[in-house]
């Protein structure tokens, strides 16, 4: 029914080009702006007949709402903006940035209502509501349960932060609204004038989804890693190519939708033909910017792998790392190894791959891999570098 009436504005709605996810994105912006001016008339005409600060406040939050859906609006359009001189990586994170605003918004609302409603409670005001508002309150309630899956379907479809920020404050407003509902119900029949703390609890409600959605915004702002679906996705895509034997270091980038950067080390056989290698390298990052619209920058990493004692050596060291991980219980890898034979001792260097949620002291697995190394020999010294996973500890 939602992705329906993006129909009729959008041609082709499974077009998933960052220009169509945008169009998308402004008409679910409109759509919001006409039904929340809607609402907000509706409210006001009801707030102002039965004297209720609460359902003013609630008819401003719709207005509030209906300014957020231009932010919102204002965002997709600035968001296609091709790069310049002084933004090279184009415009599309200005999305992240309206999102945000929006989360300010709502906290900013919620704060100025929580004053206004404690003012109430002090010097209350008489109210009177009728069957009419009652009603129209109940519809208000529809459309907004319409408004915010509306808006949820289109932000899942096209991938948007700030519509899925918008369809979690037309959730709250479902709320709020149910909240003035039964005041006005209860005053109708019982005369009990709850108007003012309805208002400190509509307050108190819009001011902790403000702050929650400004945290979750501004996660885009600062960076976040990778999902591990997309770790996996990249990962599987890359090996799937003949000659690379592993991958690691892999960062991410996201500067918006149709924006992504991307560097990875790629291991390849050190006997093979250079010339092979780098255009296999060549091959895999313009399918990957064909394909996937990510820029990706590969360094290309020999790995001797016709050495049986480098091999055998690879193989206990891993033993180490996975007994260690699992004894901790933590997620732990390891990659490029290499072996330098000395007159009087053997270097084993290599990488050690941590989470940032390790409990365990960098230096604390450190030590304990050079322990377990100098039992297979006394000679060898183990030479650890400890990278930490640039992946989303989500599941």
């Amino acid at each position: 029914m939602n992705l329906a009436l993006l129909k009729l504005f959008v041609k082709d709605i499974n077009d998933k080009s960052p220009e169509n996810k945008r169009k998308c994105g402004s008409v679910a912006g409109i759509v919001g702006i006409v039904s929340n001016v809607i609402l907000f008339l509706a409210k006001l005409a009801i707030g102002l007949a039965t004297h209720s600060i609460s359902i003013i406040a609630d008819a401003a939050n719709n207005i509030f709402d209906a300014g957020s859906s231009v932010i919102t609006l204002i965002g997709f359009k600035i968001s296609e903006k091709p790069a310049d001189d002084k933004h090279p990586y184009g415009h599309a994170r200005v999305e992240y940035l309206t999102g945000f605003i929006v989360s300010l918004i709502i906290t900013v609302v919620g704060v100025q209502f929580l004053g206004e409603s404690v003012g109430v409670i002090f010097n209350p005001v008489e109210t009177k509501h009728s069957l009419i508002s009652i009603i129209i309150l109940i519809i208000a309630i529809v459309g907004k349960l319409w408004q915010a899956t509306f808006y949820t379907r289109v932000g899942k479809h096209i991938g948007s932060t700030s519509l899925l920020a918008t369809a979690a404050d037309s959730r709250n407003d479902v709320i709020i609204t149910v909240s003035v509902l039964i005041g006005a119900i209860i005053n109708k029949f019982t005369n009990v004038v709850l108007d003012g703390y309805l208002g400190v609890l509509i307050a108190l409600f819009i001011i902790y989804s403000g702050i929650k959605l400004v945290l979750e915004t501004a996660d885009p702002l600062l960076g976040v890693p990778p999902s591990r679906d997309t770790i996996r996705e990249i990962g599987e895509k890359i090996l799937s190519y003949d000659g690379i034997i592993g991958i690691h270091d892999l960062i991410v980038h996201n500067y918006g939708e149709g924006r992504c950067f991307a560097s990875v080390h790629c291991e390849v056989p050190a006997h093979e033909d250079v010339l092979k290698s780098h255009d296999i390298i060549d091959n895999i990052e313009f399918d990957f910017l064909r394909e996937k619209g990510i820029s990706l920058v590969i360094h290309m990493d020999p790995v001797v792998t016709d050495d049986e004692n480098a091999n055998r050596l690879r193989a206990l060291v891993h033993e180490i790392v996975f007994a260690l991980a699992k004894e901790l219980g933590e997620e732990m890898s390891m990659h490029d190894f290499r072996v330098v034979v000395g007159p009087t001792h053997t270097n084993l260097i290599f990488d050690v791959v941590l989470n940032y949620s390790c409990k365990a002291s960098e230096e604390d697995v450190v030590a304990r891999i050079e322990s377990e190394i100098k039992k297979i020999s006394p000679d060898y010294n183990a030479v650890i570098n400890i990278d930490r996973s640039f992946i989303s500890s989500e599941e």
